[in-house]
């Protein structure tokens, strides 16, 4: 049996990116049932992709009588497009199985069953150069950062936080917010600033202007990169890709990218949106085999699921296999329908 849920959670601070300011997280969290287990998996509804919660809600309720009905992971896969309505369902999925197995995603897969912690990066979100450079000072302790940027004074942006954090890699990301004149002219500044990785600096469709281009710092595709399908128009383009949830629809097309990338030379950064840790549990068994890891979503919530991801000694550290894809029953479904 599935039930669909809308959960909304508080932002403990508000979170800008370049195309506007969020103070909660709209999510969709998909539970279902059977046998006496249940799984639940979580999504994000992305406007930027042409999902609202009501879509996803509708989207996925579809699937009501055929989960009922038997359907598994690899069919749901063929039968509905990648996005934020499959993630919820996929993941649901797998947690479901893993119960039902009474044996771990990590052990499903045939990876080690004790996720290991992961040098996750945190972000500094888009604000003015001093305010950014001051945020950048609470991640001192980290060895790797993301900062938020646009096209307003980006080389400033850069400059603050690269100065309060010295040894730090770092990861630039314009959401798309850049021209290829502004990427050229900001050479300079990546050079100077040791920045590690740019993520999406171009809008979604304009990559044919980075073919052959050579930049300071590597370029990572998140817009652009979605399934394993798009990779063939990115080589040549990008070095990376990062691969996320909501956008594979769930871990079974994320594993898919996975592969694909890894067997096509591409670097690997799994990323994720602003969401719960039951989001992040399942992105770990994808991010656990990732050059540049960036789930420090469920950080930036008032209130995270018991048992959720923390960061301790530099390190996120994974969530409690109880909250999912740990093997066993659970007592009750917390913030589940």
């Amino acid at each position: 049996m599935l039930s669909l849920a809308h959960a909304s959670h508080p932002l403990a601070a508000p979170f800008r990116i370049s195309r506007g300011v969020r103070t909660s997280t709209e999510v969709v969290v998909a539970t279902i049932r059977g046998g006496g287990f249940s799984g639940r998996g979580e999504s994000l509804p992305y406007a930027r992709y042409g999902e609202s919660v009501e879509s996803v809600l509708d989207e996925a309720s579809v699937f009501a009588q055929a989960i009922a009905d038997g359907l598994d992971r690899r069919q749901l896969r063929d039968l509905l497009a990648p996005g934020a309505a499959r993630n919820a369902l996929d993941c649901a999925l797998w947690d479901l199985e893993s119960q039902q197995q009474g044996a771990s995603v990590a052990a499903l897969l045939g990876q080690p069953d004790a996720l290991p912690p992961l040098a996750s990066a945190q972000t500094v979100g888009l604000d003015a150069p001093e305010c950014m450079e001051q945020a950048a000072r609470a991640l001192a302790h980290l060895d790797l950062v993301k900062l938020k940027v646009d096209a307003s004074d980006p080389a400033a942006q850069i400059r603050a936080v690269r100065s309060a954090l010295p040894g730090a890699r770092l990861i630039v990301d314009p959401n798309e917010s850049w021209t290829f004149e502004l990427l050229q002219s900001l050479q300079p500044v990546l050079a100077e600033a040791r920045v590690d990785l740019v993520e999406q600096p171009l809008p979604a469709g304009e990559d044919d202007a980075l073919l052959g281009f050579a930049s300071a710092a590597r370029l990572c595709a998140d817009e652009s990169c979605h399934v394993a399908s798009d990779l063939p128009r990115l080589r040549g383009r990008y070095q990376v890709v990062n691969i996320k949830l909501d956008k594979t629809g769930g871990l079974t097309g994320a594993l898919d990218l996975l592969d694909a990338a890894r067997a096509q030379g591409f670097g690997i950064m799994v990323g994720c949106m602003i969401s719960s840790s039951l989001s992040i549990a399942p992105a770990w068994h994808v991010a656990r085999h990732a050059e540049f890891v960036d789930l420090d979503g469920p950080l930036w919530l008032k209130d995270d699921h018991a048992g959720g991801a923390v960061m301790r000694d530099g390190l996120l550290q994974p969530p409690a296999p109880a909250l999912w894809g740990g093997g066993r029953a659970r007592a009750k479904d917390a913030h589940a329908a």
